[in-house]
């Protein structure tokens, strides 16, 4: 009686499919983690892990409610250095590069947890406001300074050197009308 081998096909057939599927999948991007991370009150920053260790960056996020009944972003290029990004308690100190902030804006995910916190800021600061999107620099040239109302005289401190000149003949002036 001849025997003939059975090949096990069936179940390499499905090793290497299996192989093939997981060769095209998407691979995760390294450490990314976006989450909401308040400054002072809630949905005025986001914490986006995007390096090893849970380094990453503080986005500061603020409101333009500068065109009447209308809320949108004031983009802030300038993000704080994150730290402690995968633990219980992230934080943040110092600055990251606005090349950073620029990398980070670019991903979709966070474009999309930034849209969904600045509404809610939006929404909580000028409720009757109309929330309006605006996309976030994505490179040097897009970044527009924030103008900042000019200062009048009156709200000028006055250079103490100058107010101490002035004291003095005060009160040169007050022991000579005392004499």
């Amino acid at each position: 009686m001849r025997r003939v081998a059975v090949r096990p096909t069936i179940p390499l057939g499905l090793g290497l499919a299996g192989l093939l599927c997981a060769c095209g999948a998407p691979k995760p991007e390294g450490t990314w983690r976006v989450l909401p991370l308040s400054r002072s009150v809630p949905h005025d920053g986001l914490a986006v892990v995007n390096q090893p260790d849970g380094y990453g960056i503080h986005i500061f996020l603020e409101t333009d409610t500068e065109t009447a009944g209308v809320c949108q972003p004031r983009w802030i290029p300038d993000p704080a250095r994150l730290f402690n990004g995968n633990g219980a308690t992230p934080f943040s100190s110092g600055l990251a590069s606005r090349q950073e902030f620029f990398e980070v804006v670019a991903r979709r995910d966070v474009t999309k947890a930034l849209r969904q916190e600045l509404e809610a800021l939006c929404n909580a600061r000028a409720p009757q406001a109309t929330w309006q999107w605006v996309d976030p620099p994505r490179s040097e040239a897009e970044v527009i300074p924030v103008r900042l109302p000019a200062l009048e005289e009156e709200d000028l401190l006055t250079n103490p050197v100058e107010e101490l000149k002035r004291v003095k003949q005060l009160l040169k002036e007050a022991e000579e009308r005392a004499d």
